[in-house]
């Protein structure tokens, strides 16, 4: 008896520990692949460990009714409610990962009541027969291979994963936020030059009517100027119905009706934050959508061990305890008690390839994550210089655009100057005029565009959710 227990003793043990030793849930580890691209495509800004993105977004955008957008959508978008219940439903799983740890227990209570045939043996005791049962069943499976472990862990990864969703979420809130309010800003303005040009071009036309009536241009050059003065006023049409376009969608993103937006001016639009970019790994650590990916490869790695460990023994413990009697006055004593114990170690043998198929589809899930998170760096990489590229760009524009917008105001006024002395011909103010109308409009959408490659670039680099 004694041998028999030492050997139950010793080399079950034993046994599952050299099983252990071929199987331990493994650690997950960065791929060093995704570390492959270590440059952004850019020769003009600095680049070193600071970047903009660990900048909050209330240092970088110092308009204040554009913070107080900010803070309005961050409080009231929809987007943003639903990635915090994401957030609040992969809390409640992980919470049920850890508990798996903990034995399960059961409880109830039964009366069950049979009929017996007048021929059965049973019925020398009675036609019938009562039993009543009070009872509680406990099991309890241990994590020997670290099943459990991996599962919590990849409980974890998804909760981790909807928090940068909900990050990446405000990030992208805060970037559509600000973007439409320079629109805003540019549209007014397009539209306040705009209407000063609707009313010089009326002068003016008041101007080729007299000249007309001297005999100095025909009527030919009065419908000219007139048809000038009907194409700013579509202009302007377009503009205003622009405006409320943009308000609309500005208002939906403040989870709101289409209503007026409250703005200041482009005038004021000041950044003097330097955009230093940092260093590509950065963007392991500051990108929202770049760290849900790589949350979602551990998940994918963790459910790998999971499948892995089915291949192996499962050792579980189970017990049961309660009352049972034929006569409920009874049922509580302590010759209706009643106990039982349990151990089982499962070993799948054949199963349909079940287990097997199981493990597959999880490397295939998990060489997917790889991918999906190999291509948000690219992804995120293009986007960085996309945004490098379009600022140096508008900043190169800029200086251009205003040089020739100063070289076609000088032109009008010549032009003009000579017209109405007799030395021009009215068609070369119009072209002057046109040419002038379409040069300034175009350098108010480049500074558009300069400001809002920096919130573009703000966002690449995974700024704002901090």
């Amino acid at each position: 008896m004694k041998r028999s227990i030492i050997f139950k003793v010793v080399l079950v043990p034993a046994l599952l520990f050299s099983l252990q030793s071929c199987f331990v849930a493994r650690d997950y580890d960065r791929p060093p692949e995704v570390l492959e691209e270590d440059f952004y495509r850019t020769d003009e800004l600095p680049k070193d460990t600071t970047s903009i993105a660990e900048i909050s977004w209330r240092e970088l955008f110092t308009d204040p009714v554009l913070t107080a957008h900010i803070e309005e959508g961050l409080a009231n978008n929809i987007d943003i409610r639903v990635a915090l219940q994401q957030i609040e439903a992969a809390r409640a799983y992980l919470r049920q990962g850890k508990a798996a740890y903990f034995p399960s227990l059961n409880a109830g209570i039964s009366a069950a009541h049979q009929e017996l045939p007048q021929n059965s043996p049973s019925a020398i005791i009675g036609t019938s027969v009562d039993q009543y049962e009070l009872f509680a069943d406990l099991s309890w499976e241990a994590d020997i291979w670290g099943k459990i472990r991996s599962n919590e862990k990849a409980l974890q990864a998804t909760y981790l994963q909807s928090v940068a969703g909900h990050q990446a979420v405000k990030t992208e809130l805060i970037a559509n936020i600000a973007s439409l309010y320079y629109r805003l800003l540019a549209l007014d303005e397009q539209l306040e030059i705009t209407r000063e040009t609707v009313a010089n071009r009326e002068n003016s036309l008041e101007t080729i009517k007299a000249l007309k009536e001297a005999g100095n241009v025909t009527e030919v050059g009065v419908k000219q100027t007139e048809a000038q003065l009907y194409r700013a006023q579509a202009v302007v049409v377009d503009l205003l119905n622009e405006i409320r376009l943009v308000e609309n969608t500005f208002s939906i993103l403040l989870g709101n009706m289409p209503h007026h937006i409250e703005r200041t001016n482009l005038d004021r639009q000041q950044m003097d934050t330097p955009l230093r970019v940092g260093v590509p790994i950065q963007l392991l650590r500051n990108r929202p959508d770049v760290i849900a990916a790589e949350y979602d490869l551990i998940n994918a790695f963790q459910l790998t061990n999971v499948a892995r460990s089915n291949f192996y023994p499962s050792l579980r413990l189970s017990a049961s305890s309660g009352f049972q009697s034929l006569d409920l006055e009874n049922l509580i004593n302590a010759n209706s008690l009643f106990a039982s114990v349990v151990g089982s170690l499962t070993q799948p043998i054949f199963n349909r390839r079940q287990i097997r198929t199981q493990y597959e589809v999880a490397q295939a899930q998990q060489e997917m994550a790889f991918l999906e998170f190999r291509r948000s760096l690219l992804v995120a990489s293009a986007e960085v210089s996309d945004a490098l590229y379009n600022y140096e760009t508008a900043v190169e524009k800029l200086e251009i655009k205003t040089r020739e917008f100063e070289a076609y105001d000088l032109a009008v006024s010549y032009s003009e100057e000579l017209l109405n002395n007799g030395f021009a011909n009215y068609l070369e103010v119009l072209t002057a005029r046109e040419n002038a109308l379409s040069s300034q409009l175009e350098l108010i959408n480049i500074r558009f565009n300069e400001l809002n490659a920096i919130v573009n670039l703000y966002q690449a680099l995974g700024g704002g959710w901090q």
